[in-house]
């Protein structure tokens, strides 16, 4: 039997509103304002807990080391950390915010995922996201391969190494296995066509696509890859999980979500059958805009007993055409929408699927999995204590340039990896 789980980032000390993300609009719309990280890491937290409340397999991932000091020594800057943060607020303080970025806290660009049942070697494949269209993000690679391989520490799972830079590779939230669990499935890796120029940089390389595919062992015959739309880009679709989302027989999109979507279909009807349940949510219905405004398909489509429940902010229902979309949404393969207050996350440009990067495992990969990285009722109190212990209630972009936030953010951390029973992840740690 293979369980999917879904393993959440916890939102950092640092979480700021520096406007970093070219592309998402949140994430500049809000640019400069003040921020809750306390509030923030609750919200993630209780979500988590949802989900594990309603029967689901739930595991955390940390937050990374920020401000990232080796990055500001590649940067040139020397010194302690009080002088290196000291004179890069100074001097480069656009530097500055992308090392400090809380950003990791989205485990859905964490890394891409290949389920044991449709490898070659019938193990578990890893593969961290280089990140590299965003400077900020590009800096993550080398934490989250480190505690992808202290959470999943077995020789049942693989690691590799993140692709060349040069490649954009953005991870799992341009990835969906669509098929019945435990048996074999269909990856769907959707790119951008990097030969288009237009408001928006696409950020998902199709070569880093077929690269992952063909490092994990994938069956070609059960791979597809799917060219994301050109105008959903433009609208704000920085990734393809901000207009898709997919779980075992059911995808569910935006009506200008891919190009050749009457190709992609008949693909992925000749794969899976007459069960594949296509959702697609028509633009007279729900505009675009409005898709992007709310996250709605910035959600999760969990399992839970005879019902498939779609996992939404509760900023869908303060959009008129989406509230009422989902209003009538009852009756098909969805049976459920369930909304939560993700506010903290959403104002930077993540919902419910940014937060998690979903790992289907079998039983005794389940077994193999650091046991102290699983939400249970117990590590949700000792978290929340973590939390209200560590973490400011107000920040702004400018409190970064204070060096006492790191020395806070390294205590909560090396606090937490002995919570969490990771080990010296962390190059402070070292």
């Amino acid at each position: 039997m293979t369980i999917e789980s879904n393993f959440d980032g916890i939102v950092g000390p640092t979480h700021n509103y520096a406007g970093l993300a070219h592309g998402n609009l949140a994430a500049t719309a809000n640019a400069g304002q003040m921020s809750r990280p306390r509030e923030a890491a609750l919200q993630g937290l209780r979500k988590a807990k949802a989900m594990a409340d309603l029967g689901l397999v739930q595991g955390l991932l940390p937050p990374h080391e920020r401000p990232h000091l080796p990055t500001l020594r590649a940067l040139g800057f020397e010194g302690s950390a009080e002088q290196m943060i000291v004179a890069a607020a100074r001097d480069a303080p656009g530097m500055l915010d992308a090392v400090s970025s809380a950003a990791a806290m989205w485990t859905a660009n964490a890394a891409t995922v290949s389920a044991s049942s449709d490898t070659r070697d019938r193990r578990v494949h890893f593969t961290p996201a280089n990140l590299s269209s965003q400077l900020h993000r590009s800096i993550e690679a080398a934490t989250t391969h480190a505690v992808l391989q202290a959470t999943f520490p077995s020789l049942r799972f693989v690691h590799h190494a993140p692709l060349p830079d040069a490649l954009g590779d953005e991870g799992a939230a341009n990835h969906t296995r669509l098929g019945r669990n435990g048996e074999p499935g269909v990856d769907l890796f959707v790119h951008g066509d990097t030969s288009r120029h237009g408001r928006f940089r696409p950020r998902q390389h199709p070569d880093a696509s077929r690269a992952v595919a063909r490092r994990h062992g994938l069956h070609p015959a059960r791979t597809l890859f799917a060219t994301q739309s050109s105008t959903a880009i433009d609208a704000g679709v920085f990734h393809n999980d901000v207009i898709a989302v997919g779980s075992e027989l059911t995808l569910l999109h935006h009506e200008e979500a891919f190009d050749n979507t009457t190709v992609l279909h008949a693909q992925l009807r000749r794969a899976l059958g007459d069960d594949l349940e296509l959702v697609v949510v028509p633009s007279a219905e729900v505009p675009l805009a409005a898709a992007v405004d709310s996250y709605l398909f910035n959600s999760q489509l969990v399992h839970v007993g005879d019902d498939l429940v779609l996992v939404a902010p509760d900023d869908v229902n303060r959009v008129p055409a989406v509230s009422r979309y989902l209003a009538g949404l009852a009756g098909g393969p969805i049976t459920r929408v369930v909304t939560f207050d993700l506010r903290q996350s959403m104002r930077n440009g993540g919902g419910p699927a940014c937060l998690r990067l979903r790992v289907p495992l079998t039983n005794d990969e389940l077994a193999d999995v650091n046991p102290r990285s699983l939400l249970t009722p117990e590590r949700f109190e000792a978290l929340v204590g973590w939390v209200e212990r560590h973490y400011r209630e107000e920040l702004f972009p400018s409190d970064l340039a204070d060096p006492a936030l790191y020395d806070e953010s390294c205590r909560a951390l090396d606090e937490l990896t002995q919570q969490l029973g990771l080990g010296s992840v962390y190059d402070f740690q070292r």
